[in-house]
């Protein structure tokens, strides 16, 4: 049989009542996809004829066996744990299993876990002394080091939960989350107090406090329905909100991970996410639960790709996290074949692509796992062996893990049929108690759950069961999105955008490339004239620098829907639109030239000046491992990454890469480069290069 259409329903009446044929596209649909339409179908006619005054859209569309299926048999997790222990009531117990192992490593410096207990039992006792007991919140603003874990567990030893304040955030947004947690105790190092001046409550230096000496540990009155931590993510509303975490809800991911990942006291992983982000928080305490070591990456490693090439070979580390776009980056790295010690590699924090995944089996033989899970529910509630991935067209999020259910339903909270897409909502014992001082926005997102014990957390997501349980995402149902790993609510750039007192109307998007990337486009209708360079300095002040637009377009009025509504898909392409931060001047040298070519292909934007500052353009410390890989492929100069941070725009780096090849040429080529017009060059010579040159002149004078 052919048919003219993908999919037609025939109804023919008869006497026994109606007989229906279902006709199909075999390249587009399964017989099993369309067995499960026939069955809704007839479900659906079954339920109009009991229920005739029903509205449709309350009406039952599931058979009671896949209805079953779904909300029951897929969610079967139930696995027994340890309910009555904290985190660090656990790392405690591993103290006592394995005192002289190395627990922590940085750089040149390790501590066992007997050393790495007392001297957390010493701060836990000092803090202990300020007031600290359960449920009180205490900051800690540090850059990776020993001090950094020794303080997280002593906050928690103390019974209080601790709230991360990222360094590198702008002032304004430091001073509002110190206000809006109203910590009464901060952990930091002495560098970073300067950011700090406006807090009024107990600093501590991690790297100078008093020291007690008592290294007994802490008998507290810490429960595990206390806070063990609270993480700010991204606000639509202009600020960012706190996610509280309890011990339960982190404790049940912990011990799952230990039994998945079959960790021992061999184990060693790496820590490289900022704290600021709830990835950090299983980088840390995994291993130490587990009486493995842990690996301290520098500040700011986390973003060099070599710098991780080489510290996983020489640390031997087994475990380690990446977003898919960093993993990408990874990818492309040289020397891989010495990253033999890795065992799993865990993904997470945005769309892992089909082709990624490929990418990555070609490169390695070890396991990786696709993860998902949002901030206000323990990190991770569902996971994918990507090995297991034969059939699929796309790279599923997988299945709930221990103790957590998934549901996947439409706006009348009822479960949708296997194929169709929904809102993921997640309930179970790592659900968390919502947002930090924020009662009416906690009841929205945390709602009862219908099918059974607890909150279920709405979590805005897109998805859909395939045929086998497995869940796919598919993307956001509002303005929120995934940035490179971390989540970004696109109305709180708005918001702030829309403080200026010269911005009418403003909407942001995320504009996607091929880089397996997005950029943020904001358009603009102003009161007045305004700079591109103004506005930057305006949000930089408020919000960090992974949520400043790459392009501001200026338009007259914001295209809008019939029926009033912004219609972001008529938004004009900002091809010219990535505003130049300086008066436009063209490329002069060869190097600048090529330069301008390597950064057009990169981030996907015409008419680059010298002048303009690559991160301005919708650069990042990821696509800067790029640019390092094509200059040296294209300039055969092999540049640190450090120096992409100190030379922003094409001038300066061109300077920059000129210097670097003139430290390979020998004074005769040197003065034979001065003698064909490039006078200029002896600008760009280190002091040492101008000695041996003078030299080579006077004896080539005599």
């Amino acid at each position: 049989l052919t048919t003219k259409f993908d999919l037609s329903l025939l109804i023919y009446p008869r006497d026994s009542g109606l007989v229906c044929s279902w006709r199909y596209a075999t390249d587009l649909f399964e017989a099993s996809t369309i067995t499960r339409m026939a069955r809704h179908f007839e479900t659906l006619l079954t339920a109009i004829v009991a229920n005739p005054e029903q509205k449709v859209s309350e009406l039952p569309i599931l058979s009671a066996p896949e209805r079953h299926q779904i909300l029951v048999e897929w969610n079967n997790t139930k696995t027994d744990y340890p309910q009555d222990k904290c985190i660090h009531q656990i790392f405690e117990e591993q103290v006592e299993k394995t005192p002289e192992a190395v627990a922590l490593v940085f750089e040149e410096s390790e501590l066992t876990y007997r050393q790495l207990n007392n001297k957390a039992n010493q701060l836990a006792h000092y803090l202990l002394s300020l007031g600290v007991k359960p449920e009180t919140l205490v900051g800690i603003c540090a850059e990776r080091s020993l001090e950094m874990v020794i303080g997280l567990l002593a906050i928690l030893k103390a019974g209080g939960a601790y709230i991360p304040i990222d360094p590198s955030y702008p002032q304004g947004r430091i001073d509002y989350m110190l206000e809006d947690s109203q910590v009464q105790v901060l952990l930091t190092q002495q560098h970073q107090e300067e950011k700090l001046r406006a807090y009024q409550g107990e600093i501590i230096d991690l790297e100078n406090y008093r020291l007690t000496s008592d290294t007994e540990n802490i008998i507290s009155d810490v429960k595990v329905d206390n806070l063990a931590y609270v993480i700010y993510t991204s606000g639509s509303t202009g600020k960012p909100k706190g996610a509280m975490t309890t011990h339960q809800n982190i404790v049940n991911l912990l011990l799952w991970m230990v039994e998945t990942y079959q960790l021992t006291p061999k184990a060693r992983l790496l820590h490289k996410t900022p704290l600021s982000f709830v990835v950090s928080v299983w980088e840390i305490f995994l291993p130490l639960i587990a009486g493995s070591t842990l690996v301290i990456a520098k500040p700011e490693g986390h973003k060099d790709s070599e710098y991780l090439v080489e510290i996983i070979k020489k640390q031997q580390i087994n475990i380690v996290h990446f977003v898919p776009s960093m993993l990408q980056v990874f990818l492309e790295q040289k020397n891989l074949e010495h990253c033999t010690s890795l065992k799993q590699i865990l993904c997470g924090g945005e769309t892992l692509p089909l082709q990624l995944q490929k990418r990555f089996s070609e490169v390695f033989k070890c396991e990786l796992y696709n993860m998902y899970g949002p901030t206000e529910t323990a990190i991770d509630v569902a996971y994918f062996p990507c090995s297991t991935n034969t059939n699929q067209t796309t790279v599923p999020i997988g299945y709930p893990l221990a103790n957590t259910q998934i549901y996947i339903l439409d706006k009348k909270l009822q479960a949708v049929p296997i194929g169709v897409a929904g809102e993921i909502y997640i309930g179970g014992v790592q659900v968390g108690r919502g947002y930090l001082h924020q009662p009416q926005l906690t009841a929205e997102k945390f709602i009862a759950n219908p099918f059974g014990e607890g909150k279920l957390y709405k979590t805005g997501d897109r998805g859909r069961y395939l045929g086998d349980g497995n869940i796919e995402f598919q993307g956001r149902i509002d303005n929120q999105i995934q940035l490179r790993g971390i989540r970004v609510e696109l109305g709180e750039i708005e918001a702030v955008l829309s403080t200026h007192p010269n911005i009418q109307q403003t909407v942001v998007i995320a504009q996607e490339n091929e880089q397996v990337d997005k950029r943020l486009i904001a358009y603009v209708v102003s009161k007045e004239e305004l700079s591109t360079k103004e506005l930057r300095s305006y949000l930089r002040k408020q919000l960090p620098d992974y949520m400043m637009p790459s392009a501001f377009v200026f338009l007259e009025s914001l295209p809008l829907t019939p029926n009033g509504k912004v219609d972001r898909k008529s938004l004009p392409t900002p091809d010219q639109g990535l505003s130049h931060t300086e008066e436009y001047i063209a490329p002069r040298t060869t190097i600048e030239k090529t330069l301008v070519d390597i950064w057009q292909q990169l981030l996907g934007v015409k008419s680059i000046g010298i002048k303009d500052n690559f991160f301005e353009l919708g650069g990042h410390s990821l696509m800067a491992v790029k640019l390092l890989y094509a200059i040296q492929e294209k300039l055969a100069v092999n540049l640190s990454l450090v120096y992409l941070f100190e030379d922003t725009n094409i001038e300066k780096l061109a300077i920059r890469i000129t210097e670097e090849k003139l430290k390979k040429l020998t004074p005769q080529e040197l003065f034979e480069l001065m003698t064909n017009m490039e006078l200029g060059i002896i600008d760009n010579l280190a002091p040492s290069q101008r000695n041996v040159l003078e030299k080579y002149l006077t004896n080539k004078t005599v």
